[in-house]
């Protein structure tokens, strides 16, 4: 059987969906749970994940007394019984996010020793928990948040600099619900998983420094409020530390992570008669160069039918006072078109597992052979404008899933056809 696009189509989407259902709360949850504490069970979260993660918890425990808050993205929300779900906005903070996260920490402040606290976290919980330090409003945070994510920072520079100007993230969640014991369920959604990049980590300890994220302002060229500025150089209030016996009584569990999405997505290209390659699960970068990288993969790698398959986080570096359309995954899938030039027997997939690129409304977007010529637009003006959305648009070839209530961050997968 040939590879036409119509039978590529329907293979990336298999691999896509693949992906999600290794990563879907419901199944993957349960297992995790810990054995019940003799006194109460406070339920608190955030991320994309959150709402879906809250109602895996009350299915797992349906019999017993349980509550909490948890925080997701607007159009996210779940019919929870027992544990309340907010919705806010990302990746702007908002006040409804900023009411929800001092919602939990006045939830867990007061416990037991023999009270439980679980902790639901998922990417995006940054935005969505934003509380800012003491002496800093929200305009300061919106404002923040706006350079962190126009700098092309990688995730982890970009935590660094949300933890110092937090009074929720960077432990102190945790060390607010001291004594009781804490136990963390957590998607992953950054490069490595490290526990205390997802969500900024507000249950985990924080070996960074306010010296440290001074240096990735100053690096990266950010221009902050002045009350952020203030905040960094005054370096008060540092994030909770490791060895803090505050923190003694947590417990960090991973439930689902990129790499286990592309092990799935792996499984279903053998399936449908390729051979898998996964290139990495923690791939970084500017994401019209990895698009590109992934094409010349791609046409040196021509013969049997074959899936390369990646996952990570990719940045997207605009210059300031550019008004882009698009996110990673379509600046990436555009770079890889540019690079490809309409290479026949090449067919490509590039989604943000949450069901959300950047500022759009679209997941991500297939490929073809033929899509820049059906797009009929300027797809190198499009590249120079930050506006690959709109290439992908006029093709016809978007993937829109709306919010999948998780997040494995992206997932790319390139089918190379027999020549």
């Amino acid at each position: 059987m040939t590879w036409d696009a119509a039978r590529a189509e329907a293979a990336l989407r298999a691999m896509w969906d693949a992906g999600l259902a290794a990563a879907d709360p419901l199944t993957c949850l349960a297992a995790h749970l810990p054995e019940p504490p003799r006194g109460r069970i406070v339920v608190v979260g955030a991320g994309k994940a959150a709402a879906k993660m809250a109602l895996a918890v009350e299915h797992a425990w349906a019999d017993r007394a349980l509550s909490g808050v948890v925080v997701t993205t607007h159009g996210a929300a779940l019919p929870t019984q027992r544990i309340a779900v907010r919705q806010a906005n990302h990746p702007t903070p908002d006040a409804p996010g900023v009411a929800a996260a001092a919602e939990m920490l006045a939830l867990v402040r007061g416990l037991s020793a023999d009270d439980l606290v679980l902790a639901l976290i998922s990417g995006g919980g940054s935005s969505l928990s934003t509380l800012p330090a003491p002496g800093l409003t929200l305009d300061d945070m919106i404002a923040v948040n706006k350079e962190l994510l126009r700098s092309g920072a990688p995730i982890g520079v970009m935590n660094c600099i949300r933890k110092h100007l937090s009074a929720f993230s960077g432990g102190r969640l945790a060390a607010a619900a001291h004594p009781a014991r804490v136990v963390t369920l957590a998607i992953s959604d950054v490069p490595g998983d490290d526990p205390a990049v997802i969500a900024s980590g507000p249950t985990v300890p924080d070996a960074t420094t306010f010296e440290q994220a001074r240096e990735y302002v100053a690096g990266f060229r950010m221009e902050l409020p002045p009350a952020a500025r203030a905040h960094l150089e005054r370096g008060a209030e540092e994030s909770v530390k490791p060895g803090d016996p505050r923190l003694a009584r947590t417990e960090f569990r991973m439930i689902a992570t990129p790499q286990m999405a592309l092990d799935a997505m792996a499984d279903a290209a053998r399936a449908q008669g390729l051979t898998p390659f996964i290139l990495g699960d923690a791939l970084e970068g500017e994401a019209r160069e990895l698009g590109a990288d992934h094409a010349r993969r791609a046409l040196a790698s021509r013969g049997a039918p074959r899936v390369l398959l990646s996952g990570g986080e990719t940045t997207v570096t605009m210059p300031k006072g550019t008004d882009g359309r698009g996110g990673r995954n379509t600046e990436c899938l555009l770079g890889m078109a540019l690079e490809l030039n309409a290479a026949p027997g090449i067919f490509a997939l590039c989604a943000d597992s949450d069901g959300i690129d950047g500022r759009s409304d679209a997941a991500g977007a297939f490929l073809f052979p033929d899509t820049l010529a059906r797009a009929g637009i300027d797809a190198r003006g499009a590249q120079l404008a930050f506006r690959s959305y709109d290439v992908f648009a006029a093709a016809g070839t978007l993937l829109r899933t709306g919010p999948t209530l998780t997040n494995v961050n992206d997932l790319r997968a390139v089918i190379v056809a027999r020549e």
